[in-house]
């Protein structure tokens, strides 16, 4: 699921997980269904959906689509925020607030949504050879260490080339996408960037309550 987008993303409250004993359901309190969607005491504003959609779907630009991906890769990138080996002030600053089990609850939820829009335009021979390998021929991606491209934005995956190339994402083990990313030149990014494609419509973005406008 950062990118770096120019306003906040997978806005979680850290009010939601310090309601603990006060009443209500604690299971339906702290469900990661709950956890993105509410925002918690700071309202809607500071919920996942604000920016990523009712269904996960990103806005197809710097938004990324987190519905369908894998849990292990969403639990490991919020890992990442949380420890810094991702670069975004935002979203550390939030994902920082959670515990490792809201997290886990987080990633599981949006794991579990359909994925919407997850079209491949076409490939190319500088994909074959430096992508498909570990993102799959048609961009499907393959688990935890390996996210699928089609679906998401042109935008954001060139985004996210430029930020491996740059370091201001690590958590990369093998260092293949430091390597890779630092091998290509900005039309080669613009390029490979080209074969994904977020085709499905404008976020539904829940209301803010009245009480905060």
């Amino acid at each position: 699921m950062r990118r770096f987008l120019p306003a906040a993303t997978l806005f979680l409250s850290a009010g939601l997980a310090g309601c603990g004993a006060e009443g209500g359901n604690p299971a339906f309190r702290a469900s990661g269904e709950v956890i993105a969607l509410s925002g918690g005491d700071g309202g809607a504003a500071n919920a996942c959906a604000t920016c990523h959609g009712l269904r996960g779907e990103g806005d197809g630009r710097l938004v990324p689509r987190l519905a369908g991906l894998d849990a292990g890769y969403l639990h490991r990138q919020l890992d990442d925020y949380h420890n810094g080996r991702r670069e975004h002030v935002e979203m550390r600053a939030i994902v920082r607030r959670l515990s490792g089990e809201d997290r886990a609850k987080v990633s599981a939820y949006y794991a579990g949504l359909p994925a919407t829009g997850a079209s491949f335009v076409r490939s190319s021979k500088l994909y074959e050879e430096r992508c498909a390998s570990c993102h799959g021929a048609n961009g499907e991606g393959g688990g935890a260490a390996n996210p699928p491209l089609a679906g998401q934005s042109p935008v954001y995956i060139a985004a996210q080339l430029k930020a491996w190339r740059a370091g201001k994402r690590r958590g990369d083990g093998m260092g293949v996408m430091l390597a890779i990313s630092r091998s290509l030149s900005p039309e080669e990014i613009n390029l490979l960037a080209s074969h994904a494609e977020a085709v499905s419509p404008q976020p539904r973005r829940p209301s803010a309550p009245a009480a905060s406008r």
